[in-house]
């Protein structure tokens, strides 16, 4: 098993979500990547996101962003023994 492409695009959108309030939004532009932009609708289509191109986490974006952030930091530790 592994990431798709398309994973690995919607765990950048997450990435730019600050996962600890639900008070902070992204916007998605039309000139991003189009990976950028179809991992947006496809987050939005899941109920991670509130909007097509970004808005706010849902609660299952909260804790799904959360996630994402805490394995990025495990993997990019330095700590690895």
């Amino acid at each position: 098993m592994s990431f798709t492409p398309q994973n690995l695009s919607e765990l950048k959108v997450l990435m730019q979500f600050n996962s600890s309030t639900s008070l902070e939004g992204i916007k998605i532009h039309k000139s991003a990547a189009p990976e950028l932009i179809a991992a947006a609708q496809h987050l939005h289509a899941g109920g991670f996101i509130t909007q097509v191109d970004g808005g706010y986490l849902t609660q299952l974006g909260i804790e799904t962003a959360e996630h994402a952030h805490s394995l990025f930091y495990l993997l990019n530790s330095g700590d690895h023994e």
